[in-house]
């Protein structure tokens, strides 16, 4: 596939970013693969001892939309398993990398507004790698309620030898407008 990616004469930027984008299909499909050996505790078409019911059943496809921009994988079906299958790399219903997710909150946490970060997201990695508000928003209240739950964690027993503390200190003026 890469060399007819080379072969042809496209712009060299947009075949990079094709072959860029087929590299992380192959690394993604691999993982799932991987996991799916995993959780069925033997490898596709071998017979015998089964640490787990159930069986491979076909592949549907899904969409994931990563940094290169969105990658086509087969999403392995399973069946007989007694338990429902889902994906520690992508979860369940998962049509976004965490990579996306992570440039997600980080512009957020920068302060930029739901709609910002839709905007900023189009203009650093183009229209295939847009995320609606509502996603946006999900992303960010997910994030609020770890960082809440972190916030208040107990520390009684947490034994630290070393704590490096960082911070930002702003004037507030009450009455001073935005």
């Amino acid at each position: 596939e890469i060399d007819a990616l080379f072969a042809t004469d496209r712009d060299l930027g947009e075949v990079v970013e094709d072959v860029a984008r087929l590299g992380a299909r192959l690394i993604l499909q691999t993982a799932l693969e991987a996991e799916v050996t995993e959780f069925l505790g033997r490898e596709r078409y071998a017979r015998g001892d089964r640490a787990r019911p159930g069986s491979r059943n076909g592949h549907g496809d899904v969409t994931v939309k990563t940094t290169a921009g969105p990658v086509t994988l087969e999403r392995p079906k399973l069946r007989g398993t007694g338990e429902q299958f889902a994906s520690e790399l992508f979860g369940k219903h998962v049509t976004k990398t965490n990579a996306l997710e992570t440039l997600v909150i980080a512009s957020f946490v920068r302060g930029l507004s739901t709609r910002d970060v839709e905007t900023a997201l189009v203009e650093a990695l183009g229209e295939q790698a847009s995320v609606s508000r509502s996603t946006v928003s999900r992303i960010c209240d997910e994030l609020k309620e770890q960082f809440e739950a972190w916030s208040r964690r107990r520390l009684d027993d947490v034994r630290l030898d070393y704590l490096f503390l960082d911070g930002s200190h702003f004037r507030y003026h009450a009455n001073a407008g935005a």
